[in-house]
């Protein structure tokens, strides 16, 4: 079976990270490893026979084997977000074929190097994998995960990161709030800046590999930015969606 043939796939977990974000954990018949970075589609088929589809990026690592994790915003008009929000339930088919990409994905150029991850909102999906990959291939290369976020109820993966933030010395985790902050907060509170990932190259040793993902503007503006600090477009990765990934 190749990896481009579609299968039917089984809903084992639905997880929610923010109030428009769940997690779908999908048991797979044909398992293809992936790498982290890549995604799969996803297609809806009406009793008519009409047909729709979305790419979403895989969120689990390449050892959860045998399955697969999605982590879907809900879009207001969304066909596919809105039918997983309203119509899915553990237990459900849905129908999938993946994974798919070979640009966006991590390790490149060797695991060791340090790692610059940049994201806004649900851009920061891929993003897990690698983080996830990383962990559990027990790796230390030092990681620095900058994440744009709107509020504090849109924050994905917040105890994972969290966490993460507060037991692993080599990975750094810094948020910017672009809308509303928590109570107390001290961090930044603006959009990204040169500034900003200035300071967060300044917690790596060298020159880092940099993969950014999120909505157009965001995208566009960082990767300009670390142009113009010098980093090589060989050392840029981006991965870019409309106002959202319905």
């Amino acid at each position: 079976m190749s990896r481009l043939d579609w299968q039917i796939a089984t809903v084992m977990a639905i997880t929610s990270e923010t109030e428009r974000v769940n997690t779908y954990t999908l048991r797979l018949p044909q398992w293809t490893p992936h790498r982290a970075g890549q995604h799969y589609d996803l297609r809806l088929t009406a009793p008519d026979g009409y047909q729709t589809e979305r790419s979403y990026s895989i969120a689990s690592p390449p050892e959860q084997i045998g399955e697969i994790a999605l982590t879907v915003e809900w879009i207001s008009g969304g066909e596919v977000s809105g039918y997983l929000y309203e119509g899915v339930a553990v237990g459900d088919e849905l129908e999938v074929r993946g994974p798919i990409g070979g640009y966006f994905v991590w390790p490149v150029d060797g695991v060791d190097a340090p790692l610059l991850l940049v994201a806004g909102g649900s851009g920061v999906v891929p993003l897990m994998a690698m983080l996830r990959h990383r962990q559990r291939a027990g790796l230390a290369n030092p990681v620095v995960l900058l994440f744009s976020v709107r509020s504090p109820d849109e924050f994905i993966y917040q105890h994972e990161l969290e966490a993460l933030a507060q037991t692993d010395p080599t990975f750094t985790l810094l948020l910017t709030y672009t809308r509303r902050v928590p109570v107390g907060w001290v961090g930044y509170r603006r959009r990204l800046d040169a500034a900003m990932l200035a300071e967060a190259r300044g917690y790596l040793s060298g020159p880092p590999q940099c993969y950014v993902c999120g909505p157009t503007g965001l995208v566009e503006e960082a990767a300009t930015l670390l142009q113009a600090q010098g980093l090589p477009d060989n050392a840029i990765r981006t991965e870019r969606f409309g106002p959202t990934g319905s």
